[in-house]
């Protein structure tokens, strides 16, 4: 017989083991892959949540409650302004009628 016909077990067992060998190593390098992915991903949420220093979320969100106030407070001046105007104009419409002015 020749050797394609037959292989001795012990030749399979020296294939197996290299071919393990093999998906070791390529599980070894998928592994350190995910564990530097996964590194990156932990500096990216520290700088989004923040460790020790406060980070870019809680930066956003000082600033939004900032313009919020500012908001709120440029309605109120707005406000007041409108009203303003609206009384001028009514004591004008008033004076008008009141003169009897043409």
């Amino acid at each position: 017989m020749s050797d394609l016909e037959y292989e001795s077990p012990s030749k399979h067992r020296r294939y197996a083991e290299k071919q393990s060998l093999v998906l070791r190593v390529t599980d070894s390098s998928f592994q350190s892959e995910v564990l530097e992915r996964l590194g990156r991903l932990e500096t990216k949420m520290d700088m989004l949540t923040g460790s020790v220093q406060p980070g870019r979320m809680k930066l956003a969100e000082d600033r939004l409650m900032a313009l919020e106030r500012n908001d709120i407070r440029r309605s109120v001046y707005d406000r007041m302004v409108n009203a303003a105007i609206s009384v001028a104009v009514s004591a004008a419409i008033a004076m008008h009628d009141h003169l009897g002015l043409k």
